[in-house]
């Protein structure tokens, strides 16, 4: 019998299909063991041994694997074909050799794609575990582990509210800093664009204004309102004339196949989905034999795929659109690792694959790779320039046209940035033509700072630099919003405070760590490793032998002399020169003492060096000294009428909030983001503090029904059951019958889960129900309903990206198999028959006292 181990169990039952009798396939589902979260777990000082830990939840699993391991003639290790694949083979192999249950014939083999043809291939040609791969798994696994277990304690240390560094994460951040850095830097600059609009043949064009008394305009040139109408009015003024009409043809090649990076970029652009959702939809496409391997840093296709992608291409359009010879590329990628075929699918003639999300995404792996083989597209490009009479005045217009599509006619490669005018169709035109001029526009425009990043850019630019690797990506932008270090809005990244301090913390104090030409050395040394060209000892060895020594020493420092090097560090940025001679770090309340930077329980703050007397602070995300937000000490806003305490705002560490009286026993209600600074009166700061507010008694229950806010905004609660608010003033307004109507509408929309809960999102109305479809919090995970079926989201869903078509086909699914089956009772167990009692074993003697 022969013992094949995958990692998934998905995959396992597919291959077990294709290889019939004599095979038991096993999943380890994913990596069986790692190195414990501890002190210790690697040993520099043993030529960095490591202490492996198997999962606590994979007992299941590694106790069926030795099981049938003791049975088994042969083990065939087909894990999946990258350095990860081949560490968990060795872990597998490791932890059965432990047991003593490793079978004496021992292969490895790796198929690209879960295709019976490719399996049965792949089990004909076994090979050796390949100890490169292995050793260079454990280099960075090893190399992981110590920056994370040594940096780490030293950032919670010195710098209170920091969660964690790591290798590749903190240079991803410190990315998204940079940029940030160089928006807030950024001074726009005005400019006037001067247009007019023509028309030739009854066909519109605009024409740019390129050349004004003479003189060649560029972007800049033109920098003010006054010379921008004296511009326009000399065009108005002219008559222009085509002065040359100037054709040249384009040919525009396809990209290449996917790669895992340009997979997530390309997803990113056109689908809106995250690296991490990406992943997950094509890791289920490949175990569901759809797609080629997903993580893969090649861009070349097999032949035999090649061959069926031009014959697809025949199929669907006109041999024109085949290319003569079969198109071949190459990587471009720096460190190009461990490369394999590029994304595409295992069968050309399926272009569909999948529901909701796996099949959009089956989609665009399809178009690209068919693309991949198809013509080349022919463009013609046409610059027409037009003169005034007096030769002093230019305009300009470009387009081009689509002579022959090709590729186009499939796919585009999708952009980060807006297409140019050169996409503007012409009319049919000729020199010495006079178009119409039928108006002229002067525009107002100013500089635009770089954009943040957004996911697709960010791989992209940690790709070029040669950081991280793009099987990594993904869990490493997902780090960097779990630890809460950026926000994600309209799919850009902004950094927070936290990942700002910990970024500055670490270009002062580990500037070498998270440089990115050292980071992308220490990359290429690993892949040296994975190449066989060095050992993964030595390469720990030459980066120890620094980190560790430059660690102990910022160990050593005191908090208070780190703050003070961060104070320094950071005065650019948090107290910018003003311009106007003034000391920028003067406190704008007491105007006596000093702004600097403070180490508080929260994290970092600005105060005044006046402290007690003075108590401004400010945080420490407010570059340059903005006051919005800013805290000059408790604002009094008169004594309470009943307790004769002291009514005061304050801010804290989760916003502004009301505070009645002093000490242990003042009361403390937040100020809603709905209640507007001016209306914050004595009255209203009571009114808060005073919550929860008791509406009235039940009529049914005899119970009482209050209102209040809490952490998800004003609601109101009877007996356990909540219904929402729509706003504060609603709080205190809501009297007894619409409480009332309101729990009984919360209620009804409960349906079978989910309670009176908000849902997380609401997609449309059900064309089967006519209710809306909301995605909900339950207490199993997320499942979205259309009020009549209730679907729970599969665990490879992000429920962040789910949508309302995706939301359907979950729901249709679900509806298909019926109502849920509830648990049988169990049968009452009957009496046992009486038996005839057993005949009593002698009872041992009694030891004798002595």
């Amino acid at each position: 019998m022969k013992l094949v181990v995958v990692e998934s169990p998905a995959k396992a039952k597919t291959i077990e299909k294709y290889l019939g009798p004599g095979h038991t396939v096993l999943a380890s589902y994913g990596h069986i063991r790692d190195l414990p979260a501890k002190d210790g777990s690697v040993d520099p000082d043993n030529g960095f041994e490591m202490q492996w830990e198997a999962y606590a939840d994979k007992t299941k699993q590694l106790k069926a694997i030795a099981d049938e391991a003791k049975a088994a003639d042969t083990l065939i290790l087909a894990t999946d074909p990258d350095r990860e694949g081949e560490a968990i083979s060795w872990h597998v192999q490791e932890v059965l050799r432990k047991r003593k249950v490793l079978p004496k014939d021992v292969q490895r083999v790796t198929f690209n794609a879960i295709t019976k043809p490719a399996v049965l291939d792949a089990m004909a040609n076994p090979r050796a575990l390949d100890e490169d791969l292995i050793d260079a798994y454990r280099a960075r696994r090893a190399l992981d582990y110590l920056v994370g277990f040594t940096l780490s304690p030293v950032l919670w240390r010195k710098l209170p509210g920091a969660k964690s560094a790591g290798r590749v994460q903190s240079v991803a951040l410190r990315l998204i800093v940079d940029r940030e850095r160089e928006i807030e830097l950024f001074r726009p600059q005005e400019y006037w664009s001067v247009a007019a609009d023509m028309e030739q043949d009854g066909v519109p064009f605009v024409a740019r204004l390129v050349r004004w008394r003479g003189n060649k305009i560029e972007r800049l040139t033109i920098g003010n309102a006054g010379d921008a109408n004296a511009a326009k009015a000399d065009i108005e003024a002219g008559r222009f004339s085509v002065s040359t009409v100037e054709t040249k043809p384009l040919t525009r090649n396809p990209p290449a196949p996917f790669t895992t990076s340009t997979l997530q970029q390309e997803a990113a652009r056109k689908l809106g989905f995250s690296a991490s959702h990406t992943m997950r939809l094509a890791q289920a496409l490949y175990e569901d034999g759809a797609i080629t391997y997903m993580r893969t840093d090649g861009v070349q296709m097999d032949g035999d795929a090649i061959n069926a992608a031009r014959g697809a291409i025949a199929n669907r359009y006109d041999a024109s659109y085949v290319p003569d010879k079969p198109r071949h590329y190459v990587a471009k990628a720096k460190n190009a690792q461990e490369a394999h075929e590029a994304i595409r699918p295992t069968d050309f003639s399926k272009d569909r694959a999948g529901s909701g999300d796996h099949a959009r995404l089956y989609d665009l792996i399809f178009k690209r790779a068919l693309a991949s083989q198809m013509a080349s597209a022919r463009l013609e490009r046409t610059t027409v320039e037009l003169l005034d009479g007096t030769g002093q005045h230019g305009l300009r217009a470009t387009g081009q046209v689509v002579l022959f599509p090709g590729y186009l006619a499939l796919y585009e490669e999708g952009r980060d940035d807006e297409a140019d005018e050169d996409s503007r169709r012409l009319p049919r035109i000729r020199e010495g033509d006079a178009p119409a001029k039928k108006a002229v526009n002067a525009e107002q425009h100013f500089t635009q700072p770089p954009p943040r990043f957004s996911e697709a850019s960010l791989v992209k630019r940690m790709e070029e630099l040669g950081i991280g690797r793009p099987s990594t990506y993904a869990s490493t932008i997902q780090t960097l919003k779990d630890r809460d270090y950026v926000t994600v809005e309209k799919n850009r990244f902004t950094p927070n405070e936290s990942g700002r301090l910990v970024t500055s913390f670490l270009e002062r104090f580990f500037e070498r760590y998270v440089s990115y030409d050292y980071t992308a050395g220490l990359e290429e040394s690993l892949d040296d490793v994975s190449g066989g060209r060095a050992g993964w000892q030595a390469v720990l060895e030459a980066f120890w032998k620094d980190f560790k020594p430059k660690t102990a020493e910022v160990m050593e420092q005191k908090p208070s002399d780190v703050t003070k090097a961060l104070d320094e560090f950071l005065a650019p940025y948090l107290f910018p020169d003003k311009g106007d001679g003034t000391d920028p770090r003067l406190c704008p309340v007491c105007q006596e003492g000093a702004l600097s930077l403070r180490g508080g329980k929260f994290g970092a703050f600005i105060a005044c060096s006046n402290y007690p007397e003075c108590k401004y602070t400010r945080r420490f995300a407010q570059a340059g000294g903005a006051n919005d937000g800013a805290d000059a000490g408790p604002v009094v806003l008169g004594t309470d009428p009943e307790t004769g305490l002291e009514v005061s705002k304050r801010a804290g560490r989760f916003g502004p909030y009301i505070q009645l009286g002093e000490g242990k026993d003042a009361k403390r209600g937040s100020i809603p983001k709905d209640v507007p600074a001016d209306d914050l009166d004595l009255a209203m700061a009571l009114r808060l503090v005073s919550l929860p507010r008791t509406v009235g008694i039940h009529p049914e229950s005899g119970k009482p029904i209050a209102a209040s806010i809490g952490r998800y905004g004003p609601y109101i609660v009877h007996d356990g059951k909540y219904g929402r608010l729509t706003s504060t003033s609603e709080v205190f307004e809501i009297g007894m019958n619409a409480a009332v109507v309101r729990l009984a509408e919360a209620a009804e929309a409960k349906g079978s889960r989910g309670g009176g809960r908000e849902p997380l999102k609401v997609f449309g109305t059900s064309p089967e129900t006519t209710k809306e479809v909301r995605l909900m919090e339950g207490r199993f995970g997320a499942y979205v309903t259309d009020g009549v079926t209730n679907a729970t989201l599969p665990k490879s869903a992000d429920p962040a990206e789910m949508t309302l078509e995706s939301a359907l086909v979950l729901l249709a699914e679900r509806a298909a198999k019926g109502p849920s089956k509830g648990k049988k009772k169990a049968a009452p167990k009957k009496a046992p028959a009486k038996k005839p009692a057993a005949k009593k074993a002698p009872a041992k003697k009694a030891a004798a006292k002595k």
